[in-house]
């Protein structure tokens, strides 16, 4: 898990050119005026940026959720975030079993911290970052960018 602000992207875009094209994208269109729906930021469909606007939950209701085959990029745009995280391998309780199309499964265990992301920042979660994302009170608009491995 990686958590740092969209002004200084410096050591994440070092990671891949993939990430490194999404934080670009992101920065450019951060304050494009909001719609919902995904965009394809590459021709073989290995980033997609998924604009969506979330109605925020309590943490108790919040599923751990892990993924195989990529990686999330969370932004939020109008409001703060908070998200639950746990290491994947520590994980028992399953919820739903991965399912190989939506490279996703959830889990019922209690999260080890949590983070809150404001906008300005980003959070980079791997395969080994299960995370409960879309934790607060309203609603609120965010990026979450996939990012094939």
């Amino acid at each position: 898990m990686i958590l740092a602000d969209l002004k200084d992207t410096t050591y994440s875009d070092r990671l891949s050119p993939e990430i490194a094209r999404a934080l670009k994208w992101i920065n450019e269109h951060r304050h494009d005026p909001f719609m919902t729906g995904s965009i394809l930021l590459d021709d073989n469909g290995n980033i997609r940026v998924n604009r969506e606007e979330v109605n925020l939950r309590n943490a108790d209701d919040a599923l751990l959720e892990a993924h195989r085959r990529y990686l999330d990029i969370h932004v939020p745009l109008s409001g703060p975030e908070t998200i639950g995280w746990s290491v994947t391998s520590s994980l028992s309780l399953v919820e739903q079993p991965y399912d190989k199309e939506r490279d996703m499964a959830f889990f019922s265990d209690k999260p080890q911290c949590y983070v809150t992301v404001t906008p300005g920042q980003y959070i980079i979660l791997f395969p080994e970052d299960a995370h409960a994302p879309n934790i607060g009170n309203g609603t609120h608009h965010k990026f979450c960018v996939k990012i094939a491995l």
